[in-house]
């Protein structure tokens, strides 16, 4: 187990490594003078220039990058041009509304499909089973932000029982987390769907497994069939399926937020694009990455403990 580990964490450090290489290059191929984009162009060409020296644009691509990874290690990620203050304050102070809100839309994910889909699958081929999949296969098709403009329509512009956007902070929590129902919802219900339908389809798998049916033969209760033996079998394929929607979900923040004009990385990568701020956009783009490949580390580490067969090969 502990040689497994070491070669997942290995292959997370490179992953990081090559993906921060990425990132720092496409940022540094966009077309465009960082330095007049931020000062316009009524700027005189010594701002420009002693502006290129404080950014480090004078220096080699190699070396700008080598500064740029050591100081990101430190959690320095530079200065801000279009707030005029570090990246990783700006980062710092937008992470508690982006966090609980990816959390949120995460744990209502996962309750709401695990539940759908089993229920779905313990009443195959009846009315409930067709009901759910119907369910899933709408929520797949309706784009998330499309479904957000609806949900305030119907639940903030007439029934006037949620506010429509903006997010009051912490000081009030009921507020905020009133503030908060829309937009995980939003998230929430299209990869409830997509997960709901791979929970239905390996719970049922694993009932038609010989084990499964001896435990029917034996006089076992459904519930407690799939309890003890049908769901802890069935967690492969749903494990992988939600540490992809846990990345989907961080990332899908990013059109929600705007859409519901929240204050958090999502928003602030926005507007980061918009005024051409190098740093921020970097830092967030590497951020969102790997938020993605630890993901996908935690999720090799699962299959190490459910999976009774790789923990014998490790």
């Amino acid at each position: 187990m502990g040689l497994f580990l070491l070669r997942r964490l290995l292959t997370l450090i490179a992953t990081l490594v090559a993906v921060s290489i990425v990132v720092f290059l496409v940022m540094n191929a966009l077309p465009g003078d960082p330095a007049l984009i931020v000062l316009g162009i009524d700027s005189t060409p010594e701002a420009q220039a002693a502006l290129r020296e404080k950014m480090g644009l004078n220096e080699p691509l190699a070396l700008r990058y080598l500064h740029w990874a050591g100081a990101a290690l430190t959690g320095d990620f530079g200065i801000s041009h279009s707030f005029d203050v570090p990246v990783g304050r700006l980062i710092a102070e937008r992470l508690p509304l982006t966090l609980p809100l990816a959390a949120l839309a995460t744990v209502a994910t996962v309750t709401t499909a695990i539940a759908l889909g089993v229920h779905a699958a313990a009443r195959h081929g009846r009315l409930a089973d067709w009901g759910v999949m119907a369910l899933s296969q709408l929520g797949i098709a309706v784009p998330a932000f499309w479904l957000a403009i609806l949900l305030v329509i119907l639940f903030a512009v007439r029934l006037r029982w949620l506010p429509p956007g903006g997010f009051p902070g912490w000081d009030d929590p009921v507020a905020a987390l009133r503030a908060l129902v829309l937009p995980t919802v939003s998230l929430a219900l299209v990869q409830s769907a997509i997960l709901a339908r791979v929970t239905r389809s390996s719970v049922l798998e694993v009932m038609r497994l010989d084990y499964a049916r001896t435990a029917r033969a034996k006089g076992l209760s459904r519930s407690a069939i799939l309890r003890r033996h049908v769901l802890p079998n069935a967690l492969i394929p749903i494990v992988t399926i939600i540490g992809m929607q846990i990345a989907n979900l961080v990332t899908g923040t990013i059109v929600i937020e705007n859409v519901f004009y929240l204050p958090g990385l999502g928003r602030l990568i926005f507007q980061s694009i918009a005024n051409r701020d190098i740093f921020t956009v970097q830092a967030l783009v590497m951020l969102f990455a790997a938020v993605v490949v630890v993901t996908n580390f935690l999720v090799d580490v699962a299959y190490a403990l459910i999976d009774p067969r790789l923990k014998d090969r490790v």
